[in-house]
């Protein structure tokens, strides 16, 4: 508690480690909140299990582990493996947020020309000019501003890695220079007139339907069978769920090697919010969302009051499991500022949403409870949506 105000002062306590920061005249009300959230975060910190049992024989996994025991993982695995004994080209395909970019990694990684560079490009953050010069150079003079001759990143990669995400996002044009580095192992930078030589090995990813970009014709059938001598698809997270605990283990690893962060345990409420939830940016945005809930806990213990899933959507699955718990709750048939035919996912949000909070008397913690989501959040849809809170 301090008479200053100013930002040092502030920013200095939090980073010594103060939990907060209240600046006179303080209400006590504001400091029993306080108080009350501290010892409720010593008590989640005492109570929650950790990720890891002291006795679990296997290692830790790394910061930049691929972890997973579903079957699929373990067939990518054997896949990694034997594709570290070939040069074969590779198309990872995959929903974004999946990793696919870690896969293609693990592949270099364990192929025998690991000390080899290992370059990523983005297809679909460069224009395609821009993109055939990064990946195949330009001689002096090719173009305005081209003063001096580059070396494209087929070049540079030596006997390396280069790996094409979002190959499905590229141009026909663009689409029949790869083609011939993939036949012929040549290609010519940008206003050369000499062909140069490539050794590295091509890995591509997409999350698009090559097959149906190949019959409208916005994709190269010969491409496509070229990129796919072998093919790895990356489940989505929703599908291996299974994996969840490791993940978060793994993540949370990672989140404190470069956050200075100490969370290393979930409590049980957050485990069941993560769980419930399905994903839609994969692994993804499952690491967002933990670095977000890291960096909001004061503790070891992240706990329910931390995650901010998704886009302020009702958890379907928590809003079943709300009903089965209560019974039916009689829904109203209007909702505050919405007309009697809106279908929107907004309005069905409100009316259930309202419906909670008359069955539980306006107890936001149970309502919180019932809904499956945080308090914080419950409030967020109070406030947007302008409901009735009973007294």
């Amino acid at each position: 508690m301090t008479g200053h105000e100013d930002m040092e002062s502030a920013v200095g306590a939090m980073k010594a480690g103060a939990v907060d920061y209240l600046v006179k005249p303080v209400r006590l009300e504001e400091v029993s909140a306080l108080v009350e959230r501290v010892l409720k975060e010593q008590a989640l910190n005492r109570a929650a299990p950790a990720l890891r049992d002291e006795g679990d024989p296997r290692p830790a996994p790394g910061p930049d582990a691929i972890v997973g025991r579903d079957p699929r993982m373990i067939e990518l695995y054997k896949l990694i493996g034997t594709l570290s004994r070939n040069r074969a080209t590779v198309l990872i395909r995959g929903e974004t947020g999946t990793g696919k970019e870690r896969i293609a990694r693990a592949i270099h990684a364990h192929s025998a020309h690991t000390e080899e560079p290992f370059i990523a490009v983005n297809c679909t953050a460069l224009t395609e000019s821009l993109l055939e010069s990064e990946l195949f150079g330009h001689v002096k003079g090719a173009f305005t501003g081209a003063t001096s001759g580059r070396r494209g990143y087929f070049e540079l990669a030596g006997s390396g890695t280069i790996f094409l995400d979002e190959i499905g996002d590229t141009s026909p044009e663009f689409q029949a220079k790869l083609l011939r580095v993939l036949q012929e192992r040549t290609f010519y930078p940008v206003g050369g007139e000499r062909p140069h030589t490539t050794d590295a090995r091509v890995v591509a990813a997409t999350h698009q339907p090559l097959e149906a970009l190949v019959e409208e014709g916005s994709f190269r059938e010969d491409l496509y069978f070229r990129l796919q001598v072998v093919e790895l698809t990356v489940p989505p997270l929703r599908e291996r769920m299974g994996d969840l605990h490791l993940l978060v283990e793994a993540l949370l690893a990672r989140i404190r090697s470069q956050t200075n962060t100490t969370v290393d345990r979930v409590d049980q409420e957050a485990m069941a919010l993560l769980h419930r939830y399905d994903w839609p940016g994969n692994v993804r945005e499952l690491e967002n969302a933990l670095t977000r809930g890291a960096l909001m806990a004061r503790g070891r213990t992240l706990s329910a009051d931390h995650l901010r899933l998704g886009v302020d959507r009702l958890d379907v699955d928590g809003a079943a499991s709300a009903i089965q718990r209560m019974g039916e709750p009689d829904l109203p048939e209007q909702a505050p500022g919405f007309p009697p035919d809106d279908l929107s996912l907004d309005r069905a949000i409100a009316v259930h949403v309202q419906a909670v909070l008359q069955r539980t008397d306006g107890n936001k913690s149970e309502a919180s409870r019932v809904l499956g989501i945080s308090r914080s959040r419950l409030q967020r849809y109070v406030d947007r949506f302008g409901l009735d809170v009973p007294a």
